[in-house]
């Protein structure tokens, strides 16, 4: 396994993700959404995984005005300004090759191994 989990040091998800992975002695790389955020390629490949960019967004972000901006622009502009602005993204993202989740979810990295 690959496991990379992009989230924030504030994000409690992002942390109880982390303990999973720890618990089970499974390495991981974890990506500070603060710092550095997500590459274009990371992010299609998350979209793809998931099943678009809706299951991806954070309805109860503190960006609002950047999420209805979202919401209403063009289909084409969108991605672009999901890169611009990660935090409307819902956390953590993980990870693992070509599978990936949004949120806390043990009951999908169960299946991982």
């Amino acid at each position: 396994m690959n496991i990379q989990i992009f989230g924030t040091r504030k994000c409690f998800d992002t942390k109880k993700a982390e303990r999973y992975f720890k618990e089970r002695g499974v390495k991981y790389q974890f990506i500070d959404m603060k710092e550095k955020g997500m590459s274009k390629g990371e992010y299609n490949g998350v979209k793809q995984a998931v099943g678009g960019l809706h299951a991806m967004l954070d309805e109860n972000c503190r960006d609002q005005d950047a999420l209805a901006l979202i919401r209403y622009i063009a289909d084409e502009e969108k991605d672009d300004k999901v890169l611009e602005n990660q935090k409307v993204l819902k956390t953590p993202i993980v990870r693992n090759g070509k599978q990936a989740t949004v949120g806390f979810q043990p009951e999908v990295w169960k299946s991982w191994n």
